[in-house]
């Protein structure tokens, strides 16, 4: 059977899709998250997010006012993906075991912040630092809020919290586990384990504490 070009009609192109506004914004966060990890942060350009959606780079200054501005919102990304992990990680404890919580978490520590791409690779670039802070500051921040209204208060009903100024005590630990992980990545599990409970002063007495 003859295609439509071959008997002279010219093929009708569909249209994209019609996204609301919140949807395109997603579309746009989405297809500049792909690019990072894909090319870098530095070798992405605006132009480059506007070619990979097909669309006018008009319309990306429609809902951000500069790359600065995704890049930020990638950023919140990637800090609600790490907090979608941390909640998994919570649901899956073994109620009362410590030992099995410490090695959970720290496996969740390595994996879901040093996952190896191009946007990972940039931030811990001097180039990048200032985001690279922003998003540790960020991931801090959140799960030391997280932890204290979930894991914490489970604890609690077994064990006294033998630490004062919970949300600080867990917000320099978190910003100290991720610095320290990073810049020694041939640090034991074990040792991690160790000092995350002796910062928290956890008790470790018997098998199944927590």
């Amino acid at each position: 059977m003859a295609s439509a070009a071959e008997n002279g009609v010219k093929p009708v192109r569909r249209p994209r899709a019609v996204l609301d506004a919140a949807e395109r914004r997603e579309e746009i966060i989405q297809t500049a998250r792909a690019l990072y990890e894909e090319k870098g942060l530095s070798h992405t350009t605006i132009q480059d997010i506007a070619n990979r959606m097909g669309v006018a780079r008009s319309l990306f200054y429609h809902y951000f006012p500069d790359k600065d501005a995704v890049t930020a919102a990638v950023l919140d990304a990637y800090v609600e993906d790490y907090l979608e992990a941390l909640h998994y990680w919570n649901e899956n404890r073994r109620r009362g075991d410590i030992e099995h919580a410490l090695r959970t978490i720290t496996h969740l520590l390595r994996t879901a912040l040093f996952e190896k791409d191009s946007f990972r690779t940039a931030l811990a670039s001097r180039e990048n630092s200032a985001l690279y802070i922003d998003f540790i500051n960020r991931v801090a921040e959140q799960t030391a809020h997280y932890l204290i209204d979930t894991t914490v208060r489970d604890y609690q009903q077994l064990h006294e919290v033998r630490i004062d100024h919970l949300y600080e005590t867990f917000y320099v630990l978190i910003v100290g586990m991720i610095s320290y992980t990073r810049r020694h990545p041939e640090v034991p599990d074990e040792v991690v384990c160790d000092l995350i409970a002796q910062t928290l002063h956890m008790d470790r007495s018997l098998p199944h504490t927590t």
